[in-house]
Protein backbone atom coordinates (compact mmCIF):
# COMPACT_ATOMS: atom_id res chain seq x y z
CA UNK A 1 0.00 0.00 0.00
CA UNK A 2 3.10 2.43 0.55
CA UNK A 3 3.81 2.61 -2.94
CA UNK A 4 0.69 3.48 -3.87
CA UNK A 5 0.33 6.49 -1.93
CA UNK A 6 3.87 7.48 -3.04
CA UNK A 7 3.24 7.18 -6.64
CA UNK A 8 1.17 10.35 -6.92
CA UNK A 9 3.41 12.23 -4.79
CA UNK A 10 6.38 11.17 -6.58
CA UNK A 11 3.90 12.04 -10.29
CA UNK A 12 3.50 15.43 -8.33
CA UNK A 13 6.89 16.46 -7.94
CA UNK A 14 8.28 15.04 -11.22
CA UNK A 15 5.79 17.28 -13.09
CA UNK A 16 5.30 20.37 -10.94
CA UNK A 17 8.75 20.58 -9.16
CA UNK A 18 9.54 24.13 -8.16
CA UNK A 19 7.53 26.19 -10.11
CA UNK A 20 3.74 25.17 -10.90
CA UNK A 21 3.62 27.88 -13.75
CA UNK A 22 6.37 26.23 -15.90
CA UNK A 23 4.27 23.15 -15.42
CA UNK A 24 1.08 24.65 -16.30
CA UNK A 25 2.45 26.26 -18.98
CA UNK A 26 3.21 22.96 -20.68
CA UNK A 27 -0.38 21.81 -20.50
CA UNK A 28 -1.31 25.07 -21.70
CA UNK A 29 0.95 25.49 -25.11
CA UNK A 30 0.42 21.26 -25.41
CA UNK A 31 -3.21 22.10 -25.34
CA UNK A 32 -3.02 24.83 -27.69
CA UNK A 33 -0.95 22.81 -30.31
CA UNK A 34 -3.48 20.09 -30.29
CA UNK A 35 -6.55 23.02 -31.05
CA UNK A 36 -4.76 24.60 -33.61
CA UNK A 37 -3.57 20.90 -35.25
CA UNK A 38 -7.08 19.78 -35.01
CA UNK A 39 -8.07 23.24 -36.59
CA UNK A 40 -6.54 21.90 -39.72
CA UNK A 41 -3.61 25.27 -39.22
CA UNK A 42 0.17 24.00 -39.09
CA UNK A 43 0.74 24.29 -35.37
CA UNK A 44 4.67 23.26 -34.92
CA UNK A 45 5.67 26.76 -34.26
CA UNK A 46 3.41 26.66 -30.95
CA UNK A 47 5.60 24.81 -28.46
CA UNK A 48 8.94 26.53 -29.35
CA UNK A 49 7.62 29.64 -29.03
CA UNK A 50 5.72 28.43 -25.35
CA UNK A 51 9.12 27.53 -24.54
CA UNK A 52 10.97 30.38 -24.86
CA UNK A 53 8.41 32.90 -23.33
CA UNK A 54 8.64 30.76 -20.16
CA UNK A 55 11.99 30.29 -19.92
CA UNK A 56 12.40 34.26 -20.06
CA UNK A 57 9.19 34.43 -17.34
CA UNK A 58 11.26 32.17 -15.38
CA UNK A 59 14.83 33.54 -15.66
CA UNK A 60 13.01 37.14 -15.04
CA UNK A 61 11.28 35.90 -11.83
CA UNK A 62 14.56 33.79 -10.42
CA UNK A 63 15.59 35.39 -7.16
CA UNK A 64 19.07 37.51 -7.66
CA UNK A 65 22.06 35.87 -5.93
CA UNK A 66 25.04 36.82 -5.22
CA UNK A 67 28.45 35.65 -5.67
CA UNK A 68 29.27 32.27 -3.73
Amino acid sequence: MRPLRALPRFLYEFVVGDDPLIAAAAVLALALTAAIAAAGAAAWWVTPVAVLLVLALSVLNAPRQGPP
